[in-house]
């Protein structure tokens, strides 16, 4: 989240959104809640799923106003296991799609599963927190500014930004919502290729190694 927004490219058919002059923040780092160091970057070659997961909250442009989006993704397999929208950055939706992903995993997380943020409020607040020790994740944070300890999600952000938001204007939170939804589901986890996990989908990936 504390990257610059990549910038809307040209193939798509010459047609680019004007993007808003205001971007608002959805890292609020300077809060008193505790700062987790940066376990990921200490975290030997992954070599199966849920041995680390990431996540990222990000901001959609819509004629309603803005739209927030969380997400959770397999590090291992770039699948997006949770998410959850918000028209504000209140803590709820980001532990919603913290449920969410446990949920899909049959609702157990597999032994010292890494749980790595940005060390954004809503990452560092005692009712995240209590839910992580909870379902026994450990938590990892970024450092201060670095965009490249979260890199899989804000790659993840990059592609659904120039793939789909940055083509489309949306009236308001529920048309964006729904064709955000149907981009994850049957483009994303299920058929768009990866080349850092052998050219083949997420859902493929994790069906192959399982």
């Amino acid at each position: 989240m504390g990257c610059r927004p990549i910038a809307c490219g040209t193939g798509d058919g010459g047609r680019r959104r004007q993007h808003r002059s205001y971007r608002p923040r959805t890292t609020q780092s300077n809060h008193a809640g505790p700062i987790a160091p940066n376990r990921l970057a200490d975290l030997p070659a992954l070599t199966a799923c849920d041995q680390a997961w990431q996540a990222d909250i990000t901001y959609v442009p819509t004629d309603e106003g803005w739209l927030y989006l969380a997400v959770v993704l397999d590090a291992s397999s770039k699948r997006l296991l949770g998410w959850a929208f918000s028209a504000s950055l209140e803590t709820e939706f980001v532990l919603t799609a913290l449920l969410m992903a446990i949920q899909r995993r049959g609702g157990r997380c597999a032994k010292g599963l890494l749980f790595h943020s940005d060390r954004g409020v809503q990452y560092a607040s005692a009712r995240f927190r209590a839910q992580l020790t909870t379902h026994g994740l450990t938590a990892s944070m970024s450092r201060r500014g670095n965009c490249y300890d979260n890199a899989r999600a804000e790659a993840f952000f990059s592609t659904l930004k120039i793939k789909l938001v940055y083509r489309r204007d949306f009236a308001d939170h529920a048309q964006a919502r729904a064709e955000i939804f149907e981009w994850i589901e049957a483009f994303d986890n299920l058929r768009r290729r990866h080349s850092s996990i052998g050219n083949v989908s997420p859902i493929d990936f994790e069906n192959q190694t399982n």
